[in-house]
């Protein structure tokens, strides 16, 4: 990588890499995508509770772990995201899966997937796969640098009438901005970055930024995105509200031993993660 890219990835939180699947592995991904939504895991739900058009998301399937951490070596993320980040060591975290079709399901609410999970540092990203061409107005979109910023409160994604909705109603953290509402007044009060896609391309995201978006409508129908999350050595324990680590609960998905050990500022480190590099 040249390093415009290391530096975007660092300062805005996003960078677009172009082509970086080939036809083999992009088909391996789709397969994985395919998998995952015909066996849901407990997280597992629809992302818009009775709509009539089709959705699905589902998040860190303990059911996928075993094939998605095979699949991990045949991928070029470990040695990619070492050379952005300048890490010795990457690791696999999990996936996500999001489909929306149906011509019609809205955006996603504005958040960051910090306020869920308990991630700290810098070598943390997001590498989302779409295998349909996306125009930039169906694609996710970023706040620029609003991983440096402060961490938000997380929305409930529950109230269509409020996005902001807070998680936690008795935690200091932040309320999220609304950025629809605000943009809408002002179109410069955030600065948005998004970025139209083909199929092989892969956009690079620091959860810690705010995003949202990448709604499907009669222009694009439909989207099929799987995102798998890494992390490097400066990827730190950072806890949540106890409310909040609904994932690291002793009934949560990711749960283990060796996270629930962790203290805060303890390196990211389980060898329940497959590491890559």
């Amino acid at each position: 990588m040249d390093q415009a890219t290391r530096d975007a990835l660092r300062t805005d939180g996003t960078v677009l890499i172009r082509d970086c699947l080939d036809e083999q592995q992009l088909a391996e991904c789709r397969a994985a995508f395919d998998w995952a939504v015909a066996n849901p895991g407990p997280a597992a739900f629809q992302i818009f509770q009775g709509s009539v058009h089709q959705t699905h998301n589902d998040n860190a399937n303990p059911l996928a772990k075993e094939r998605l951490d095979a699949l991990m070596p045949s991928l070029p993320f470990g040695e990619l995201l070492a050379d952005l980040w300048d890490s010795e060591h990457v690791w696999y975290f999990a996936e996500e899966v999001f489909l929306k079709a149906g011509g019609k399901t809205g955006r996603s609410p504005w958040h960051q997937d910090t306020s869920y999970l308990p991630w700290g540092g810098e070598h943390w990203a997001n590498a989302w796969i779409t295998f349909e061409p996306l125009p930039q107005h169906n694609a996710l979109e970023i706040v620029r640098g609003s991983h440096h910023g402060p961490l938000h409160n997380g929305t409930t994604f529950t109230n269509p009438d409020d996005p902001t909705e807070p998680l936690w109603r008795d935690e200091v953290l932040p309320r999220l901005p609304n950025i629809e509402v605000e943009r809408d007044a002002d179109p410069a009060a955030f600065d948005i970055v998004s970025f139209a896609s083909e199929p092989g391309d892969v956009l690079l995201v620091h959860p810690g930024s705010l995003h949202g978006g990448a709604p499907v409508d009669t222009g694009c129908p439909e989207r099929h995105t799987i995102v798998f999350r890494f992390f490097g050595d400066d990827a730190v324990f950072r806890p949540l509200p106890e409310r909040g680590n609904r994932h690291y609960a002793r009934n949560g998905v990711l749960f283990c031993e060796e996270m629930a050990k962790l203290q805060p500022g303890d390196a990211f480190r389980s060898p329940v993660f497959k590491q890559l590099v």
